[in-house]
C-alpha cells in the first residue's frame, strides 16, 4: 500500500524504497538529497506509521506494508504544517521540507511538540536555507497558521536568491519545480563517471567536458558507472595556504580558511529534449552561488541532441561534492594603517586581482592567486567581499577602534543593503549564546521572508567561522569528505537564538540583504571569539582548534 492504495512495482533486487517511489511510481515529493547515505532526511516517509528514510530502506522490506508520503497524510494536518512553515519562513527552496513535514507530522500525531521533541525530530534532517529557528517556530503556530500574502513574499525571496524563488503552500510539500521532478520518467538517464573508471570499459560518453554513463534508468546508469559511496575521512581539514609575509604591525590579524562546501540540498540535475532548452538546476533557489557553473544543463542538451531522445542528468551527492565549486581558501593579514585598513592576502585558484565589487571606505586590499590542489572554486555567497568585510572588522577590533554600526559589525553589500550583527557570548562557559541582527534592505517587501533569510544567513555564517570544513588531499586535490554530514553544518539543537530587527529603510527594495547579514555575522563571530580567547583565531573553522568551546544553548 502507498498512500492508501495498493501498488505494484517491478523493482530489481537491492533497489531502495526511494528508487521505487521516485523512479517507478513517479512520486517526486519524496526527495533524493544524499542517497543512499541516509543522512539528510529529504526522503523521509512513513512505514506503518513510523518515519523512515527511504534511501536506505530496501524495497523488498516494505512488501505488504503501508507506505505514506506527503500526499497520504491527513489533509488537515498536512496543510496546516505547510501553512505554518509558510507563515514563519520555515521553507525556502523547499527541497528538504517534505521530509521534515513527514517527521513533524509523526511528532504531532503523538502529541509531542516541546522544544526537546522538535530538536530530536530535526536531528535526523539537514536544512541549509532556514537556519532551523523558523522551522521550530512553525511548530508553535501549526494549530492556527496566520494567513500570508504570497506575491510580496515571492518578490523578497527572489531578491534574496538572485534567481527564481516561489513562496506558496505547495513548496513545503515538494512542488518547487525542481529539474529532476519535471523530467519525463521515460527519458534516458546520464550520470557522471566516477574517477578511476575506464570510460571505454563502461561505454561512457563525453559531454560538457566530462564523461557520462547513459542508460535507460537511474539504477542501470549508476550500476554501470560504479557509483561512489560517500565516506567521511579521518584526515583533518587543513587550510592549504599560509598568510603572506608582510611588514604588518603587531596588532594585525591573520586568517587562513579551508575549502567550504556550499552544501545545497538539491543535487545538480537537468533534463533536455533534442533541440530544446535544458531545465535549470536553479529552478527554486540560488544554491548560494554553487550551481552557477553546473555541468548538468550543457551535458543534458549535448547528449539529447546526440542521442535524439530526452536525457535526464542526475548527480548523486558524491558527484555534487566532487564536481561542484567550493568557497576558495584564503590566507591573509589585515591591519589598520591611519585612516585605512590594509589587506594582503592569497586566494587559492580564484582570480581576485581586480578591484572588489564593494568594500569599506579606505580599504586597501591586494590579493594574489595561488595554485593549490583542490576541487573547483566558484561564485560563493558574497564571495571576496565577505572575506574582506571580515578582515576589516577584525583589524579594527584588534586596533581597539569602536565598531562601525549600532551593533558590533556593519557590512554594506554591493546592492546597498546593510547588515549589522552582534554575537553574544557567555565568557564563563566560553560559548556563543545569542546572535543579534539588524538589516536594512530598503523596502522589505515581506518581513517574514526577509527575517527568515537573515536567520538562514546567520546559521551559515556561524558554520563558516566555527564548524564547517572539507578535507582535501593536499597532493591530488581530491575531496575526501563525501558524506553530507561530514561538512560540519551546525545542528538544530545547538543553534543559538537569532534576533532580527528590520530597519524601515528608505528607497526601493535592495536585493541580497541576507548576504550582508552573512558577512556581518561572520565578522561579529570572529570578533566575539577574539574576546573569548584574547586574540582572533588565525584559522577557520575555529571550533576545531578552540579550547573546548562549543555552540550550544
Amino acid at each position: 500500500m502507498c498512500d492508501g492504495r495498493p501498488v505494484e512495482a517491478d523493482c530489481r533486487p537491492g533497489e531502495s524504497l526511494l528508487t521505487v517511489l521516485r523512479e517507478h511510481l513517479g512520486i517526486t515529493a519524496v526527495k533524493d538529497g544524499c542517497a543512499p547515505q541516509g543522512q539528510c532526511g529529504c526522503c523521509t516517509v512513513w512505514i506503518d506509521g513510523e518515519p523512515r528514510v527511504a534511501c536506505v530502506t530496501p524495497a523488498e522490506r516494505v512488501a505488504g506494508r503501508a507506505v505514506t508520503t506527503p500526499a497520504g497524510l491527513d489533509p488537515d494536518l498536512r496543510d496546516r504544517l505547510a501553512d505554518a512553515l509558510l507563515a514563519t519562513g520555515g521553507s525556502q527552496c523547499g527541497f528538504c521540507t517534505p521530509g521534515i513535514v513527514m517527521r513533524l507530522a509523526a511528532m504531532l500525531d503523538r502529541g509531542r511538540c516541546g522544544r526537546t521533541d522538535v530538536d530530536r525530530a530535526l536531528a535526523a534532517h539537514l536544512c541549509r536555507c532556514t537556519g532551523w529557528q523558523t522551522i521550530v517556530e512553525a511548530v508553535g503556530v501549526v494549530t492556527e497558521p496566520p494567513p500570508r500574502a504570497l506575491d510580496p513574499a515571492t518578490a523578497r525571496a527572489t531578491a534574496e536568491t538572485g534567481g527564481p524563488q516561489t513562496v506558496a503552500p505547495s513548496v513545503p510539500l515538494g512542488a518547487g519545480g525542481f529539474a529532476d521532478d519535471t523530467a519525463p520518467r521515460d527519458a534516458l538517464v546520464a550520470v557522471p563517471l566516477p574517477p578511476g573508471v575506464d570510460p571505454d570499459a563502461v561505454g561512457a560518453q563525453t559531454a560538457a567536458g566530462t564523461w557520462w554513463v547513459v542508460d535507460a534508468t537511474l539504477t542501470e546508469a549508476r550500476g554501470r558507472a560504479g557509483k561512489l559511496q560517500g565516506r567521511r575521512t579521518t584526515r583533518d581539514a587543513t587550510p592549504p595556504l599560509t598568510p603572506p609575509l608582510v611588514d604588518a604591525p603587531p596588532h594585525a590579524v591573520r586568517l587562513a580558511t579551508g575549502w567550504v562546501e556550499p552544501a545545497y540540498l538539491e543535487p545538480d540535475a537537468s533534463w533536455c529534449a533534442p533541440d530544446a532548452t535544458p531545465a535549470s538546476p536553479l529552478a527554486n533557489g540560488g544554491a548560494f552561488g554553487g550551481k552557477q557553473g553546473s555541468l548538468a544543463p550543457a551535458a543534458a542538451r549535448e547528449l539529447a541532441d546526440r542521442l535524439g531522445r530526452a536525457v535526464r542528468v542526475v548527480y548523486s551527492r558524491e558527484d555534487t561534492v566532487r564536481l561542484g565549486p567550493k568557497r576558495p581558501p584564503i590566507a591573509a593579514a589585515a591591519w589598520v594603517d591611519g585612516d585605512r585598513v590594509r589587506i594582503r592576502g592569497r586566494v587559492a585558484n580564484a582570480d581576485w586581482s581586480g578591484p572588489a565589487a564593494t568594500g569599506p571606505a579606505g580599504l586597501d586590499a591586494e590579493w594574489v592567486t595561488v595554485p593549490a590542489p583542490g576541487p573547483p572554486v566558484g561564485a560563493a555567497r558574497a564571495g571576496r567581499w565577505a572575506e574582506e568585510a571580515v578582515l576589516v572588522a577584525g583589524a579594527r577590533h584588534a586596533a581597539g577602534l569602536a565598531p562601525e554600526g549600532p551593533l558590533a559589525a556593519r557590512v554594506t553589500g554591493p546592492t546597498g543593503a546593510i547588515g549589522d550583527a552582534r554575537v553574544h557570548v557567555d565568557a564563563a562557559r566560553g560559548v556563543i549564546t545569542r546572535v543579534e541582527v539588524q538589516v536594512d534592505a530598503g523596502d522589505p517587501l515581506d518581513a517574514v521572508v526577509l527575517r527568515a533569510y537573515c536567520i538562514g544567513a546567520t546559521h551559515m555564517a556561524l558554520g563558516w567561522v566555527c564548524t564547517e570544513s572539507l578535507a582535501v588531499d593536499p597532493e591530488t586535490g581530491a575531496v575526501l569528505d563525501l558524506t553530507i554530514r561530514s561538512f560540519g553544518i551546525v545542528r538544530p539543537a545547538v543553534v543559538p537564538p537569532v534576533e532580527v530587527t528590520i530597519v524601515a529603510g528608505d528607497g526601493p527594495p535592495r536585493a541580497q540583504a541576507s548576504d550582508a547579514v552573512f558577512a556581518a555575522v561572520a565578522a561579529a563571530t570572529w570578533n566575539a571569539l577574539a574576546d573569548l580567547d584574547g586574540g582572533h583565531p588565525d584559522r577557520w573553522p575555529a571550533l576545531h582548534t578552540g579550547p573546548g568551546r562549543a555552540l550550544r544553548r
